[in-house]
């Protein structure tokens, strides 16, 4: 039977000719592809050079645009500073118990919603709206953590949006996930001081990402944080000058 199929083998073979320009390139380059006159001769060079690498067993392919977005995303931080202060006038935040237990328990929700104010207290610029989702009560320190999905809502210049643990018996930084506005692109962190749970908030945003330099507007200089700290009567009363451009409400 193996004679047989060689046989039969040798047949076949036989029955496929080739032309004169495969035998050339057969005898001169046995690892090249050939082409007509018509091709190329820079691209089949390069060709041939491809193939020539494959043959040896490796190659790579790299994305030049991934690579390019990557290397020209700014880096400059940005620092930010405002207050967020819940004034008892909008229904925020609050608490719904659907652990459905006397004490707090993982899976209590907090939606709520406070003012912002300039690092100065000198202007209204928007407000907070979000949630807070407990993870775990902490009796021992009187306290809670939270998981918080909130943005900082500043009209005209746009939105931060941030996500990160909250925890109410202490300083802690939340990541930066986004922004609009003059605030797109954003990444970073943001750390939040609490001075008066749930009431008075101080933040310090180190953004990256953005295009341009932040508006003066907002680079005042704070107020020391302090549980004291109260906005002034004009940004309270959201006099003319006294707010943010088309500040959010």
């Amino acid at each position: 039977m193996a004679a047989a199929a060689s046989s039969s083998l040798q047949s076949i073979a036989s029955s496929f000719k080739l032309t004169r320009a495969t035998n050339a390139v057969k005898a001169g380059a046995p690892n090249c592809l050939s082409f007509k006159n018509s091709v190329n001769h820079v691209f089949s060079k390069n060709l041939t050079a491809s193939v020539s690498s494959v043959n040896r067993g490796s190659f790579s392919v790299k994305s030049q645009s991934t690579n390019s977005s990557e290397s020209s995303r700014p880096t400059k931080v940005h620092e930010l500073c405002v207050y967020e202060i819940n004034e008892r006038d909008r229904g925020s935040p609050a608490y719904l118990r659907l652990g459905q237990k006397p004490v707090n328990s993982l899976g209590d929700l907090v939606p709520f919603t406070n003012k912002i104010y300039s690092a100065d207290l000198e202007k209204r610029l928007g407000i907070t709206a979000g949630i807070c989702i407990l993870i775990r009560n902490l009796p021992e320190v009187k306290g809670d953590r939270y998981e918080a999905i909130y943005s900082f809502h500043l009209g005209d210049y746009g939105q931060i949006a941030v996500q990160g643990a909250y925890i109410t018996t202490e300083d802690t930084y939340l990541t930066v996930t986004g922004g609009t506005g003059i605030f797109a692109g954003a990444y970073g962190q943001v750390k939040l001081q609490q001075l008066v749970f749930p009431f008075k908030l101080f933040y310090t945003f180190y953004l990256q990402g953005l295009a341009n330099d932040l508006p003066a507007e907002l680079l005042v200089t704070p107020v020391t944080p302090s549980p004291a700290v109260e906005a002034s009567a004009a940004a309270k009363a959201v006099q003319p000058g006294a707010t943010g451009p088309n500040y959010s409400d």
